[in-house]
Parts: structure tokens; sequence; C-alpha cells
């Protein structure tokens, strides 16, 4: 196995690593998720002041 070769694998590799964050960032189930996310820089609400649940979107 030349240089080269393991070139190609690290080439393809980090393709299929972009394939699928795009799929994961862009897929239907996340959209809600996201752009809840977004809308936390808009918030006036503090973070203190909300309920524990609803900081913790992961945890879902």
């Amino acid at each position: 196995m030349s240089i080269s070769d393991l070139h190609i694998i690290a080439t393809v590799a980090a393709f299929i690593a972009f394939i699928c964050i795009a799929w994961w960032a862009y897929s239907p189930s996340n959209k809600k998720r996201f752009e809840e996310d977004a809308q936390l820089a808009l918030d006036d609400e503090l973070l203190s002041s909300s309920p524990s649940n609803l900081r913790n979107k992961d945890k879902r």
C-alpha cells in the first residue's frame, strides 16, 4: 500500500463524514430543534428563569 492509497482512503473517509454530517443537519427530524435553537439568541427571557427541562433538549 503506497502513500497515494492512504490519501485516497482519507479523502473518501472525509467525504463520507461530510455527507453524514450534512444529512444529519438537514434531516427533517432535526428541523424543529434547530429552529428552536436559532431563536435562543433572540429570546428576552433569562435562562435561569426557564425550566431546566427546556434547556436540556438533547436529553429529550
